[in-house]
């Protein structure tokens, strides 16, 4: 032990205060564990709250008003071009922010989950040392530990032929971007995943012309090609451009702009803006953690390897969230983090959900569950697909927007829902049902007979489901009518 090092003793110790973290941290403290939520940032909240889901969702909230009153003169309204403040924006951006953070301080504090600020990092299977602030390290002694560290963007060192110019402020990633520090006349986007798209959209919206280049052959690699279809549509009208197949080469930041090299077909070999946004995926938050010092086991990727309790290869430690592999989403770890917390009471629990759901927050929102196609082709899984325009549905068209489809894949033999997929306006607050369908080992009949409000966009589930009934009768149908008139 270091002199002047204080030793707090402890039953659990939660290291991380994001989503993941703070919902194991109260669940234990409900169970009766005595917790210590360990952060090293100065707020709870985690990526999440701070630099990702909410920040951005609160973004997108104001470039969905932009898009919809530059757009309301097709039904009849006329607004002026609306005047962005950007610190007035900002600063209500900041606001919800600290609301919540506030929030998840007094759920703790009124849960009683002792909080403690600084770096840790493992001395063994046993300890932590705490490096707070300004005052003494603090060696915390626990009978179990969760991971919840979270993850952070992924940097291209290799792009840059001048290292200094990966800290440009011209060069943002996730975190940066949300800063709004100002809105770029030009914004090249690396990376035609979630990420990239959402804030593509966001500085659209505020005024910028928005450059996207990926490098597969299309946006959102592993997304539904159905669903992605009408975004790209959309996003193609919103963007200067959309760049597939095109691989960056080098990014080279001068006085008064960035130029970026690319490599692609019908691209100029270089691109030039105000500024690169580079969102090519997130890494986990393993590393500088002292974890060689335990016995947990981390794979190629830097995800620490669990069970489907939470636990790793040290009895001691678990890990939830994005530190313990995909989908980094944040109601993963949340989930994740209840099902740790009662693993440690005791309780039979597990994270052995039949799916996970995904939501991208453009215009329009993307959201999906279970299988999509191509999954289903690469496992070898029988399936059908029903799919409901909503160029069909009564309450799209008095929204004034029919760009969208429902989309379900189902067992031929069973009619089990297998997967859903939708893309529209609130898709991601749609998929819910979708996702209880799945849990719940649904068949087309249970959502088709679910009496559904009229008229609602939910409303297009049913359909869907109704118009493969209707398929699968007619199918049906021709093949009695085969056998009875056969030989």
């Amino acid at each position: 032990m270091v002199v002047g090092e204080m030793v707090q003793e402890i039953d659990l110790v939660v290291l991380g205060g994001g989503p993941g973290g703070y919902t194991a941290a109260l669940r234990a403290a409900e169970l009766g564990i005595r917790t210590m939520l360990v952060d090293e940032k100065g707020k709870l909240g985690g990526v999440c709250l701070h630099m990702g889901c909410i920040p951005s969702k609160a973004l997108l909230h104001a470039a969905e008003l932009i898009y919809n009153a530059r757009h309301a003169a097709k039904i009849g309204l006329k607004f002026a071009e609306p005047e962005l403040d950007v610190p007035t924006l900002r600063n209500w951006k900041q606001g919800v922010i600290e609301k919540l953070a506030m929030g998840v301080a007094g759920m703790c504090k009124s849960s009683g989950v002792e909080v403690l600020y600084g770096r840790a990092t493992f001395n063994d299977s046993r300890s932590l040392r705490v490096e707070v602030p300004g005052e003494s390290a603090v060696r915390v002694k626990f009978k179990n530990c969760i991971l919840a560290t979270g993850s952070r963007p992924t940097k291209l060192p290799f792009l840059f032929k001048n290292e200094a110019d990966q800290e440009s402020p011209r060069i943002l990633d996730s975190t940066s971007a949300l800063n709004l520090d100002d809105i770029p006349k030009k914004l090249i986007v690396i990376g035609g995943g979630y990420i990239g798209l959402e804030l593509g959209t966001v500085y659209s919206a505020l005024g910028s012309e928005v450059t996207v280049v990926e490098m597969t052959d299309g946006l959102i690699p592993g997304c539904d090609r159905d669903l992605v279809r009408p975004l790209a549509t959309k996003l193609g009208e919103m963007f200067k451009g959309i760049h597939l197949s095109t691989k960056v080469t080098g990014i080279k930041v001068n006085k008064d702009n960035v130029e970026v090299s690319v490599e692609g077909k019908d691209v100029p070999a270089k691109l030039t803006a105000d500024k690169v946004l580079i969102a090519v995926g997130r890494k986990p938050n393993s590393d500088g953690l002292g974890l060689e010092n335990t016995q947990v086991q981390i794979d190629p990727q830097g995800f620490v390897t669990v069970d489907e309790t939470c636990r790793t290869a040290d009895k001691r430690i678990m890990a939830i969230g994005d530190i313990s592999g995909q989908p980094m989403l944040a109601h993963r770890a949340m989930r994740q983090g209840t099902v740790a917390a009662e693993v440690l009471a005791g309780k039979p629990s597990a994270y052995d959900n039949r799916c996970c759901p995904a939501v991208i927050f453009t215009e329009p929102e993307v959201a999906w569950c279970g299988l999509n196609e191509a999954e289903a082709k690469a496992k070898n899984i029988p399936f059908q697909v029903a799919k409901f325009p909503w160029s069909a549905s009564g309450r799209a068209m008095t929204l004034a927007d029919t760009n969208g489809t429902t989309k379900i894949l189902f067992a031929p033999d069973t009619t089990e829902v297998l997967g859903v997929g939708i893309v529209g306006p609130r898709a991601g607050d749609l998929i819910s049902e979708a996702v209880l369908a799945i849990e719940m080992g649904a068949v087309l009949e249970d959502l088709a007979v679910a009496i559904h409000p009229h008229p609602t966009l939910s409303e297009t589930i049913n359909e869907a489901s109704l118009a493969a009934m209707a398929r699968l009768d007619r199918q049906r149908s021709k093949e009695i009518e085969k056998q009875i008139t056969s030989p």
